[in-house]
């Protein structure tokens, strides 16, 4: 089987899990000393990205009108006969089609390839339609037996034709021994002190940071701090720092905004949180706490329950329940000698089960297979 030449396809280089799922892929296959290209319109990791030696076109390719997604059918096909492509790999819905119909205009045949990143909203049949692009793949990847279920329920896909390529660590970046004492003191120093609660995502409605906020207000325990570290809709923080102050908690809780020393957040973390109220799709930050050696108290649906082993790795919780979470972080903070012996468990588990590599191999595992299709 011939070196298959790769074009991977999302809006742009941002800073999310799909983004840098994009990036590690890139480095994982120019590593193999497979040329590949990725089409997106640019972003914060495009220097990294080029680093790899990956070749980065810029495109709005994430244009969701008919004429945009048309026009970037035209350009992608182009650019497919111009570098002989053997394998379109879309991460999007907008770049997914753009580059179905640009499979069929080249002239040199690619195969397609999609990778399910989340749930889509599919509501009604306008909305099922404009996501069916992702099915239209021979061979899908799943980043979670969650989304691999929703697959299968919500679009009637063979299981035969999904490949489930869980997240996965980079144990490169993410490794407590990396993090020296002082760093460490330093940073939990900063984000409050100990104990230390730490969540860690961007802020939206959906990522449950008000159910968290009357967690603590209903907790028991007085003396943990809270970090609430990313940014997001500046209409959702403003409604947490009210809420934060109508409990009188602005003593004990910072919002930091984004922060590019996460492993040392979640190392100085004595507990993280995940209080998603929609499932998530994986839930990345649930093992980048949990190989730091932090237990999780996750909300109990989507990839967490994958992720987090109740009682063993972390602790689950049903979703929008704040005495829930309030109850989860009294016992898990109640006793540091169990936490410890729980972090390490969480560590192990990740360790076993969800590295960049494992993941890597299995989406790989889908271009080979692709390849030996007729």
């Amino acid at each position: 089987m011939k070196t298959a030449r790769i074009m991977q396809l999302l809006p742009a280089m941002g800073d999310g899990g799909v983004e840098r799922g994009t990036l590690e892929m890139a480095e994982y296959l120019a590593a193999k000393g497979v040329e590949n290209w990725v089409v997106s319109a640019g972003g914060p990791l495009v220097d990294a990205l080029i680093g790899t030696g990956t070749h980065h076109i810029e495109m709005k390719v994430g244009a969701k009108s008919p004429a945009s997604i048309l026009a970037n059918a035209v350009k992608l096909a182009r650019l497919i006969d111009d570098h002989q492509i053997d394998i379109v790999h879309a991460r999007s819905r907008a770049p997914a089609w753009a580059g179905y119909l640009a499979c069929m205009r080249a002239r040199c045949h690619p195969r397609f390839l999609t990778t399910f990143h989340g749930v889509y909203g599919h509501g009604n049949r306008f909305k099922r339609a404009y996501n069916g692009v992702m099915v239209k793949a021979p061979i899908i990847v799943a980043n979670s037996a969650f989304i691999r279920d929703h697959i299968i329920s919500v679009y009637g896909v063979e299981d035969d034709r999904i490949i489930v390529a869980p997240r996965g660590v980079d144990t490169n970046l993410f490794n407590p021994q990396l993090i020296a004492p002082a760093t460490l003191d330093a940073t939990r120093a900063e984000l409050g002190g100990s104990p230390l609660v730490a969540i860690v995502g961007r802020i939206t409605e959906w990522k449950g940071h008000r159910y968290l906020i009357e967690a603590m207000a209903l907790a028991k325990n007085r003396d943990f701090h809270l970090a609430i570290v990313g940014s997001g809709n500046d209409t959702v923080i403003a409604a947490l720092q009210t809420q934060i102050a109508d409990k009188g908690l602005g003593d004990r809780v910072r919002i930091t905004g984004s922060r590019r020393d996460i492993p040392a957040v979640m190392a100085a973390a004595d507990l993280a949180i995940s209080s998603s109220v929609r499932p998530e799709a994986f839930g990345r930050v649930a093992i980048e706490a949990q190989v730091m050696g932090t237990p999780v108290v996750a909300t109990a649906h989507g990839g967490s329950l994958e992720t987090v082993i109740d009682g063993k790795t972390g602790f689950l919780v049903p979703p929008a329940d704040p005495q829930a979470m309030a109850d989860a972080i009294d016992r898990a903070l109640a006793e540091p000698v169990a936490l410890a012996e729980i972090g390490a468990a969480a560590r192990r588990h990740v360790l076993e089960n969800f590295t960049v590599e494992t993941m890597l191999e299995k989406e790989y595992a889908a271009y080979q297979r692709l390849m030996k299709r007729d």
